[in-house]
């Protein structure tokens, strides 16, 4: 039996999933999971990418103490951050996390350089404050002496893939997420880089999704207690789960739901219209690449941070609950407003939100909590308007994957808000689309579709109706 190891690494948690074939199903099991999440160090949130790496290898430990010792292993994480490595091979300064305030007004600086029009013509990527291109300026104008020593830019997985084999690779679907890969290609815009001020010579050649990166280096087999192949998934999370979407042409709309929501459709060419800039879609690179057509929605991390708040005390059942009870509460929210993004308490956000725009304002964690639902629902809804306007394409019903699938109260809501059968399931597609990419490359299966059917047969998939109108 081959047997493949997803180390899947969210921003509040990761995991190491076993799979392998039996049957004709796709097997899965949970090894090891641990939490993640943002430190503050000098003066910035930051990555614990020490811990990360102890994780890893804590986790890898376990697959031989569960006799589940994999064929290969892949990393996939979130996407823009990043580690830059000195002449020694080694870190310089921290891993920033992308809600760190250090980005603020960097964006125009870069317009000052290239406009916001011409930098999406040619990178197809949308406007985020926090994109990787905002992060390297920051630290140009902040930190000159770190860019100025650095010999190599790495991504977040793509560092402790290096930790692991010693090759310093930067994988394609992560790397268009920086805002300097030339739309619709595979290679890094060097001339931008340049006429930003950003050294090029850092950036190596980019390895696509299926990659075989060797075995592991030898301190990290004695570390582990075995060797494996490095096989390179999609490791931007995003693109490894829309890898285990499981639609069928034509009908590939998809919310992969976890702390973002994104939104999108799949295609063979990018989209960088003037409408697409406007509406705020992505052009992210994917598995075969494919692109991610795609918006960034706010997602749970606006539910977690309410439900913490609160001293989580509530499950997220009883939150659901709690707004069930006030969905007669009328105020709506922009839900990626900045505001959101990273505030200090996200309930008096919401709160300020609605004072701002004249909307009353929530005094109950009930009136909070169905405040940001509906609001989440109606985000997709608009979404999926902009989305048909742009494409063309009418779309005939919505697939949520992702930990948010699990959400029957915000997939209830949706379904009504969007008018579409929303199909939820697989909930673990981020490190199921991580072991399709390992086992296309080990043959088992001859295609894209062939793997989303598998994924098809082998979980549970839910339905649920949008609400019949009323005459």
């Amino acid at each position: 039996m081959q047997i493949f190891l997803s180390v899947d690494i969210g921003a509040s948690s990761g995991r190491h999933v076993a799979g392998w074939l039996e049957d004709g199903r796709l097997r899965t099991q949970e090894v090891y999971r641990f939490p993640n999440g943002m430190i503050r160090h000098g003066g910035h949130l930051c990555w614990n990418l020490e811990l990360l790496w102890e994780h890893v290898l804590a986790g890898m430990r376990k697959c031989r103490e569960e006799g589940l010792i994999p064929e290969s292993v892949g990393i996939d994480t979130w996407g823009v951050d990043f580690v830059l490595l000195g002449r020694d091979g080694m870190p310089l300064g921290d891993a920033v996390a992308y809600r760190d305030g250090r980005t603020a007004g960097m964006d125009t600086q870069v317009s000052a350089v290239i406009s916001d029009e011409t930098l999406y013509s040619k990178t197809g990527i949308q406007k985020q404050p926090f994109n990787t291109v905002y992060q390297l300026m920051a630290l140009r104008a902040q930190e000159p002496d770190i860019l100025k020593n650095a010999t190599r830019f790495l991504m977040i997985p793509d560092y402790l893939h290096y930790r692991m084999t010693g090759a310093a690779k930067n994988e394609y679907t992560n790397a268009t997420t920086t805002q300097l890969v030339r739309a619709g290609s595979t290679v890094w815009d060097r001339e931008l880089m340049r006429s930003l001020g950003i050294p090029s010579g850092i950036f190596g050649e980019i390895a696509m999704p299926g990659t075989d990166l060797g075995g592991l280096l030898p301190e990290v087999q004695r570390a582990v207690g075995y060797d494996c192949h490095v096989v390179l998934p999609a490791t931007h999370d995003t693109g490894s789960a829309v890898l285990a979407v499981p639609a069928v042409d034509g009908d590939f709309l998809y919310i992969s739901s976890g702390t973002w929501s994104l939104l999108g459709t799949e295609s063979r060419e990018p989209c960088c219209t003037p409408k697409a800039r406007v509406a705020n879609f992505t052009n992210e690179g994917g598995y075969e690449k494919r692109f991610r057509f795609l918006k960034n929605i706010m997602g749970s991390w606006m539910i977690q941070s309410v439900r913490n708040e609160a001293n989580g005390k509530q499950s997220f059942d009883e939150l659901c609950a709690l707004a069930k009870q006030a969905e007669d509460f009328p105020s709506l929210l922009d839900v990626n407003d900045p505001s959101f993004l990273a505030p200090e308490s996200m309930t008096r956000a919401v709160a300020g939100y609605c004072e701002r725009t004249g909307q009353p304002v929530p005094h109950t964690l009930g009136e909070t909590m169905s405040c940001i639902y509906r609001s989440l629902a109606k985000s997709y809804a608009d979404s999926i308007t902009e989305l048909r306007a742009i494409t063309g394409c009418t779309f005939g019903a919505l697939h949520i994957v992702g930990g948010g699938s699990k959400d029957r109260y915000l997939n209830k809501l949706t379904a009504h808000a969007t008018g579409l059968p929303v199909y939820t399931g697989p909930t673990e597609a981020t490190a199921i689309g991580n072991l399709l990419a390992q086992m296309l490359r080990a043959g088992l299966f001859r295609s894209v579709e062939e793997a989303r059917a598998c994924v098809r047969n082998s979980f549970p998939i839910a339905k649920n109706e949008p609400d019949k109108k009323e005459e």
